[in-house]
């Protein structure tokens, strides 16, 4: 990580300063070949976000929506964790990957709709110090920016420098009322709340009018467009491969030690290499560790006779994500055991599978899941009363002691899409084609569970897919991995023959 060189970017830590010389300043923007005169071509993602932004303008007639990007984080005193942009910003815009830190869409009310304006830090010509000297956004630290004429080409947006925002955000704040996604950008939302207390601007109102605009995004991403379904496909797709990987190195991550950091950075190799990154901190959890749900320390080593949960999903470059879980036999075969429970859990899956269909509410898949699951608890012994019992939301769930999740959640730009929808319109909702949703029963014997057979304990299974809702019923995105017992089986053995 090289030191910032420049009086201005490092002006608060003197022992870092290197001032720049005026020889320097007047050598360092010569000679430099010209930038490109074409445009780029324009974003796959571009024509799906501008009928996005139409529909999102045409439920707020009226009003001035206002969209960061969003800001980087600090990770540790002056660096940065890598920037991801908010997902309703990508959404509208259709920029993926790392773009833009710091811009805002706004959508402006006119006479016949409104008119959107992407405001960005466009790069710098090379004369000017940003070029050398500014560590967030000059050329040399952080490569070649867009021009505004490049950026609009890429989005099809109207582009304005970042500098003119403060202006557009206050006009006529007092008559006009603003939208903002305040969770987006704490620095823009300080100013609009500024902006609004010198208008006078009722602020209660506001913040209400500012969190129901939240719900409202996070509630226009429940269906997906033909665009998102594809990016979702290859998301899975991309997945398969980056697990298919991880399969053929379950050798040496056993002999190495540590091996579920083995698996994880494996894992992560094929994401970053295939697409943007992995969607979510990946679950490489063996043995006993599958039974903790969120497993993410992943230091754990790989032992020949446990099962590996892995719950991974790689990040495609627009930013959908895939969320898969397999849990596979770590020497290739299932013990009578491991099998067991695996057969409960595939018996659970293929329930909710069938329940997600459109008509159907979101409630009714964990629902058809969890009934197996009790079922087989009861047959086994372990309920202290009957299935139906245990099922009973009032007085049951006695099941839940090892199955304490839910079954599915929405899928999209974010792992757990759409969260902030109302329970109407997600859990109490009916699905709909184009909802993408998982499926992801489980079980989970921990070692220490005494009510557990002893040959149970230390047991953990979950089984996941992406399921896309179709009209006549659904579509499994993540086919590409097998989830039958001998089809896992049978695929680990080939990888390891290749």
């Amino acid at each position: 990580m090289t030191e910032e060189s420049t009086q201005d970017q490092s002006a608060d830590l003197p022992n870092r300063q290197i001032p720049f010389s005026e020889a320097f300043r007047e050598f360092i923007p010569t000679a430099w070949a010209p930038y490109p005169a074409e445009v780029p071509a324009e974003l796959a993602a571009a024509g799906p976000a501008a009928l996005r932004r139409r529909a999102l303008a045409e439920a707020h007639p009226g009003e001035r929506l206002v969209i960061p990007a969003g800001g980087f984080k600090v990770r540790a005193n002056d660096t940065d964790y890598r920037f991801r942009p908010h997902s309703a910003f990508a959404w509208l815009t259709g920029l993926g990957s790392d773009r833009e830190p710091d811009a805002v869409l706004v959508l402006e009310p006119t006479d016949t709709g409104h008119e959107a304006t992407l405001y960005f830090k466009p790069r710098a010509p090379r004369t000017d110090p940003e070029f050398y000297a500014d560590s967030r956004y000059g050329e040399m630290w952080v490569g070649t920016r867009e021009s505004l004429a490049e950026m609009t080409a890429l989005t099809g947006i109207s582009c304005a420098p970042i500098s003119e925002l403060d202006a557009a955000l206050g006009k006529n704040v007092a008559a006009t009322t603003v939208r903002l996604l305040a969770e987006a950008d704490e620095v823009i939302t300080r100013r609009i709340s500024e902006l609004r207390a010198e208008a006078g601007v009722e602020l209660a109102a506001a913040t209400d009018g500012d969190a129901a605009f939240l719900v409202a995004l996070s509630e226009a991403r429940l269906v997906k467009d033909d665009f998102e379904l594809d990016q979702l496909r290859r998301a899975c797709n991309d997945t398969a491969v980056g697990f298919e990987a991880v399969v053929a190195d379950l050798p040496e991550a056993v002999r190495r030690g540590r091996g579920e950091r083995w698996v994880e950075g494996v894992f992560g190799l094929h994401a970053r290499h295939q697409a943007n990154a992995v969607g979510y901190d990946t679950i490489a959890a063996s043995g006993d560790h599958a039974n903790t749900l969120h497993w993410i320390r992943n230091d754990g080593e790989l032992r020949p006779d446990d099962l590996l949960l892995m719950d991974a999903g790689v990040e495609v470059d627009s930013l959908y994500t895939a969320d898969i879980t397999r849990t596979l036999p770590i020497s290739g075969t299932f013990t009578p055991a491991q099998r067991k429970v695996y057969e409960a859990v595939l018996a659970a899956q293929e329930a909710g599978i069938a329940a997600a269909k459109p008509g159907n509410r979101f409630s009714d898949v964990h629902k058809a899941a969890v009934a197996v699951v009790a079922e087989h608890l009861e047959a086994w012994g372990l309920l202290p009363v009957t299935a139906a019992e245990s099922l009973d939301a009032a007085t049951g769930g006695h099941h839940r002691r090892w199955m304490v999740h839910g079954t599915s959640h929405h899928l999209g730009l974010d792992v757990h899409d759409c969260a902030q929808a109302r329970q109407e319109n997600y859990r109490d909702a009916e699905l709909r084609p184009g909802m993408v949703i998982t499926v992801e029963p489980g079980l989970y014997f921990k070692a220490t569970d005494l009510l557990v057979p002893e040959e149970l304990r230390g047991t953990g299974v979950r089984i996941e897919d992406d399921i896309a809702i179709t009209e006549h019923g659904n579509e499994i995105l993540s086919t590409a991995l097998p989830r039958d017992p001998d089809a896992v089986e049978a695929w680990m053995a080939a990888i390891w023959k290749r």
